[in-house]
């Protein structure tokens, strides 16, 4: 498909998006190619005042609304104050390897955050997206695994890069449960994820150990920009020829960085009995049903 990049984002004028976690990283840097191309963007975004620099940089069509993915009621309360139809969603937002916290609502704070909120967020705005749900997971996934019985690790002994792979499963679970449901019921809409690769971003200072330092090296010495990192979700949201329920990341070095593509992903990413099961599990922690008839 070439080298991919934002030169090659069709106008989006007269388009909406809303991009969670738009304060910073991927997310402030999908924001700005996007408002360059012409659309509305909503910054979805916990931290407000840093989402507010962020939007006064991207001009007029830059709007930022407060969202807290860690408490369902400010998702709920985001979802009934958007009073505009969405054509894209990108569900960017995540936390990485933090200490074992919870939610406002219990759930352990990343599949909480990364899986659950996203969820409920995307069930509450579906009936006005037009266009795309994009989910943005991580080769971290690859390390997940999904326990249905202690998806909050109440019960194990909380290992917390293990519950950022499953949280990363769940996103790509969740996408590939969400197309399915979206084919059945006859909608255009798509369901597609994207992963940023290894890509510098404030996400790898939050795990409150000596990782934060080693990480920070890394993210100077080998890791590519947020701006490769973010081409991948701006090429789910806007290129014409993403697949439904396509996944795309980086495609080069170990899928790691470069240009966006097709990305892999593991027999558990495609494991559509568990996808059903999370989905219907996600539906009751939530209280959010989603395209439940399916």
């Amino acid at each position: 498909m070439g080298r991919w990049d934002t030169a090659q984002i069709a106008d989006q004028t007269g388009r909406t998006f809303v991009v969670t976690g738009a304060n910073s990283g991927l997310g402030a840097v999908a924001a700005r190619a996007l408002t360059k191309a012409g659309a509305t963007v909503v910054l979805a975004c916990r931290d407000v005042t840093k989402g507010e620099k962020v939007a006064a940089d991207l001009g007029e069509r830059a709007s930022v609304r407060r969202l807290d993915l860690a408490d369902l009621a400010s998702v709920r309360a985001f979802a009934a104050e958007l009073d505009t139809p969405v054509d894209v969603l990108i569900n960017n937002a995540g936390v990485m390897a933090v200490p074992l916290r919870r939610t406002a609502d219990g759930f352990e704070m990343q599949i909480g955050t990364n899986h659950l909120g996203h969820f409920a967020l995307t069930g509450l705005l579906l009936p006005r997206i037009t266009g795309r749900v994009v989910t943005v997971s991580s080769g971290a996934h690859r390390a997940g695994k999904i326990d249905l019985a202690d998806l909050n690790w109440e019960h194990r002994s909380y290992q917390r890069w293990s519950a950022y792979g499953q949280s990363k499963l769940a996103n790509l679970l969740f996408n590939r449960e969400l197309q399915r449901r979206l084919t059945a019921a006859g909608s255009p809409v798509l369901a597609v994820a994207a992963h940023p690769g290894y890509a510098a971003t404030e996400l790898q200072s939050h795990t409150e150990t000596f990782l934060d330092g080693l990480m920070s090296v890394g993210n100077r010495i080998f890791a590519q920009s947020a701006e490769m990192g973010a081409l991948p979700e701006l090429y789910a949201a806007t290129a014409a020829d993403a697949k439904p329920g396509g996944y795309y990341g980086p495609t080069g070095f170990g899928g790691t960085r470069g240009y966006p593509g097709p990305s892999g992903s593991t027999a558990a990413a495609k494991d559509d009995v568990v996808a059903r099961q999370l989905w219907e599990l996600s539906e009751q922690l939530t209280g959010v049903p989603v395209l439940s008839a399916y």
